[in-house]
């Protein structure tokens, strides 16, 4: 599935709970340099609280997070991020009576020097021309799409070598969720940044990354390359065919097969 270089992020036996409830149960991931892992599955598979985790929004309770061979699990988010690893989160959480290019600029604070701000700007903004032409509006008055655009460009302010996101198609129609790829999959592509995104739309997740994941109830039940996964019956079947599983005679939908992949 992966290259023979080492990951530049790589999760080992994670586990997380809320309080008495645990929301992830021994999750394996690996990230490699340059490339783009999906992470799938319905609401409540632990897709959030696993980026949440590997961001330091979230202590685990046990396991590793391993970015670029150093141990980061554990530490605050802010210096996870200083690291090089920024979070898109989940419903974008832009600052509403920011403009939009103050909200880009904040993405920018913990840079050393101005150096290259104006030329990321003119990157960003040539990406996403829709936020150009709001430079100088509130972020609170955009709408659903631009806001993701705008809580990706302001991450992308940061510099970061791995950039996390969490559910970027949520709230937006197909239209807007093909445009939102497309540039996740040039950022990849021009900046060679590495990405690792969680998604309910299975297929265009898939038809976006290099790798895939598939959680459900906080485990991985299935890996492999994303041409693998999209040729594989049950992947078909639970998360290309049909959202959640197929009826089963009684009405009730069927889960996934569960498999033991942690130790």
């Amino acid at each position: 599935m992966s290259p023979q270089a080492p990951p530049v992020l790589s999760v080992r036996n994670l586990e997380t709970w809320y309080g008495p409830v645990s929301a992830i149960k021994g999750v394996n991931i690996d990230l490699h340099e340059g490339r783009i892992v999906t992470v799938l599955g319905a609401n409540g598979a632990g897709k959030s609280t696993l980026l949440n985790t590997i961001a330091g929004v979230i202590n685990p309770f046990k396991g590793s997070v391993e970015f670029r061979g150093r141990p980061i699990q554990g530490l605050d988010a802010d210096v996870v991020a200083l690291d090089g690893l920024v979070l898109v989160p989940e419903g974008r959480q832009v600052f509403p009576f920011l403009t939009v290019r103050e909200n880009l600029m904040m993405g920018s604070f913990a840079r050393a020097t101005p150096e290259g701000l104006e030329d990321d700007l003119a990157r960003i903004y040539g990406w996403f021309p829709q936020l150009k032409g709001r430079e100088q509006q509130h972020g609170g008055l955009l709408s659903g799409g631009e806001q993701q655009m705008l809580a990706i460009g302001r991450a992308l302010m940061a510099r970061p070598s791995v950039l996390l996101l969490d559910e970027p198609s949520l709230g937006l129609s197909p239209l807007l969720t093909r445009e939102i790829f497309a540039i996740v999959r040039r950022i990849n592509a021009e900046l060679r940044t590495s990405i690792l995104v969680v998604e309910q739309n299975a297929a265009i997740a898939l038809a976006t990354a290099d790798d895939g994941y598939i959680m459900e109830l906080g485990r991985i039940v299935a890996a492999g390359t994303c041409a693998e996964l999209m040729v594989k019956d049950d992947v078909k079947e639970f998360y290309l065919g049909g959202a959640g599983g197929a009826p089963r005679a009684d009405g009730r939908k069927q889960r996934w097969k569960r498999r033991k992949t942690w130790r």
